[in-house]
């Protein structure tokens, strides 16, 4: 009788864990695409933690975690106020539990609000902590991974909303291996950021036009409050609402129906976008400060008295940094940038320069994916005026013609806003290949070939996805197509101060973006050149220059017998070194040279 209990009792148990087993089956075929999401995020996201336990930060990080950790731990604002706060923020979270040493007060130089002020309490961040440095420059970085699988989420359930499942895993699948995204995907900037604050507030924009209620307004506000404090490009998002909401006052005084709901939902908006912002900055104003007037009256003095007065009324609603990095932005913009392009060299950049960065700074077929979707697209809405396309096309439009007359070209990273909705578009391009009853087999072939195509290039570039460039790229090095964060960012420190320790060099002169601060923590002391004041400097066995200093671009201004050099001085200041064979190069951005003479 016992037997028969137990033999029964264990044949119910193998029912049961059949059941369990075949429930998770169809669990399993009935969210594939959820399930293939999670393992290509899964993947990107351990694929980048690699990159950065090998990479040092880059040169802008240099500042960016320094600058949240104070805006957090001690609500300064000031320093690097030229960036909104949300990926500082986010940034300095872990720094909380670190708990770093902070600058002393005897430390602080220079005036109160001038620029070695600031500098002062970058510099000392790092230098007060050698031994926690690997750990603060580490986490940060871990949580900004974290965003960029959160913007990996967000195009999953734009794409599934628009072109089904199969899309959007298609849509992840071509995000996770595009080495843009990889190699800023793990950065404290706010590139990253603002590709995610713009698509979040372009889905809420959608949402809100499927369903025009108060909570959805509340959302839209939030989205669009957000995306602003991800980059202050993103105020381009107050007049997409702006416009979108005059459309449909517009309408509705055509109908003859009441405007007042849609006016009402647009102030609601406005309002959760404004306390949204109030919020990042814990909802501290400050007076403008004497420094803060002076810069203004220098910076823009035919317009410094209504513009002091518009910004001392604007800092009564917005935080001041908010306000001050607004116009620290428009400054920035309209003096431009030095940067180069194609063998060309400017100040305030070229209205192509970002669809050449694209070009040569996307895999091949992504590039020929994305053509080909942009006009598949245009074609169903203009021929079967099919909305959905609308809500991709639009957004990638606005930005794209937004973009173009940018003064700061230094990087394609800051078209990577627009990246999102080519994903998108392109993941329901291949997926209505796949559909066509004419067209599967020829739809398979050509979606396998492309994404292994891809693959194969994310697999080529690894780890050095920052200076990856496409097979257009042939003839000439990578820096004479382009300069700055496309071919160099100071992520390479690790590699060459290893290669140095190991011939025993621990001093060398150096020319590369973040030399000044990083190098030292890896063990090799630098020397920079060219000197401010034009002097020779001690010479040395080596000598490390970024690709971007051979370049030209990023070269600084020197003193030479006494005036300021030229132009044309400074951008060829190191073309001695061009056509010379460099010993080693580390991650296709430093290039270091046995100096002949010594």
């Amino acid at each position: 009788m016992d037997e028969r209990l137990r033999q029964s009792s264990v044949d119910g148990a193998a029912v049961d864990l059949r059941r369990v087993f075949r429930a998770m089956r169809v669990w399993s075929v009935a969210h594939a695409a959820e399930l293939g999401c999670a393992v290509m995020l899964i993947l990107m996201s351990l694929q980048m933690l690699f990159v950065i336990s090998r990479k040092s930060m880059t040169c802008d990080e240099i500042v960016m975690i320094p600058s949240g950790y104070y805006h957090v731990a001690a609500q300064n604002f000031e320093l690097i106020n030229d960036h909104p706060p949300a990926s500082k923020i986010l940034a300095a979270i872990p720094l909380l539990f670190i708990q770093p040493e902070e600058i002393r007060p005897e430390q602080i130089v220079g005036a109160p609000g001038s620029s070695d002020e600031r500098w002062a309490h970058m510099e000392r961040f790092w230098e007060n902590n050698p031994d926690k440095f690997l750990s603060l420059s580490f986490w940060p970085r871990v949580f900004m991974i974290g965003l960029t699988v959160g913007l990996g989420l967000l195009i999953f359930c734009f794409a599934r909303d628009l072109f089904g499942a199969f899309a959007a895993f298609l849509a992840v699948t071509l995000f996770a291996l595009e080495p843009t995204v990889l190699a800023h995907g793990r950065v404290v900037q706010t590139d990253i950021p603002a590709a995610f604050g713009f698509l979040l507030f372009c889905f809420m924009l959608r949402r809100y036009s499927l369903d025009q209620s108060i909570k959805r307004a509340t959302w839209l506000g939030f989205a669009a409050g957000l995306a602003i404090l991800t980059k202050f490009s993103m105020l381009l998002v107050g007049p997409i609402t702006a416009g979108y909401f005059a459309v449909r006052i517009w309408k509705s005084i055509r109908r003859q129906e009441s405007w007042s709901r849609p006016l009402f939902d647009c102030a609601l908006a406005a309002v959760v976008s404004i306390v949204t912002i109030n919020a990042a900055y814990f909802f501290r104003h400050r007076r403008l400060e004497p420094w803060d007037v002076e810069w203004i009256q220098s910076t823009f003095p035919p317009i410094a008295r209504p513009l002091t007065m518009l910004a001392s009324l604007l800092s009564y609603i917005f935080p001041a940094d908010f306000v001050l990095g607004i116009l620290r932005q428009f400054w920035h913009n309209g003096t431009g940038h030095p940067a180069g392009l194609l063998g060309m060299y400017s100040n305030t950049g070229w209205w192509y320069y970002f669809p050449v960065a694209f070009t040569f700074k996307t895999t091949i077929p992504f590039l020929l994916l994305s053509l080909v979707a942009l006009m598949w697209s245009a074609w169903h809405v203009i021929k079967k005026r099919d909305a959905r396309y609308l809500w991709v096309l639009g957004p990638f439009f606005i930005y794209t013609i937004y973009v173009l007359f940018s003064h700061i070209n230094i990087g394609v990273r800051y078209y990577l806003p627009a990246y999102s909705f080519l994903f998108i578009l392109a993941g329901g391009l291949l997926v209505s290949l796949l559909k066509s009853p004419r067209a599967a087999r020829t739809g398979l072939f050509v979606a396998i070939l492309l994404i292994g195509w891809i693959g194969v290039e994310a697999i080529r570039a690894f780890p050095n996805h920052m200076s990856y460039m496409n097979q257009l790229a042939v003839g000439k090095p990578h820096w004479w197509y382009l300069s700055d964060s496309n071919v160099e960012w100071g992520d390479d420190i690790p590699a060459l101060a290893a290669y140095l320790r190991e011939r025993g060099e621990t001093y060398i002169r150096t020319s590369f973006l973040g030399d000044f601060i990083l190098l030292h923590h890896y063990g090799v002391d630098g020397i920079k050149v060219p000197t401010p004041d034009g002097k020779e400097p001690e010479r040395t066995r080596y000598i490390a220059i970024g690709a971007s200093f051979l370049n030209g671009s990023t070269v600084p201004g020197f003193v030479i017998d006494g005036h300021q050099c030229s132009e044309l001085e400074r951008v060829n200041f190191f073309a001695k070194y061009r056509h010379k064979t460099p010993e080693a190069v580390f991650g296709g951005s430093i290039y270091l040279y046995r100096e002949d003479d010594q």
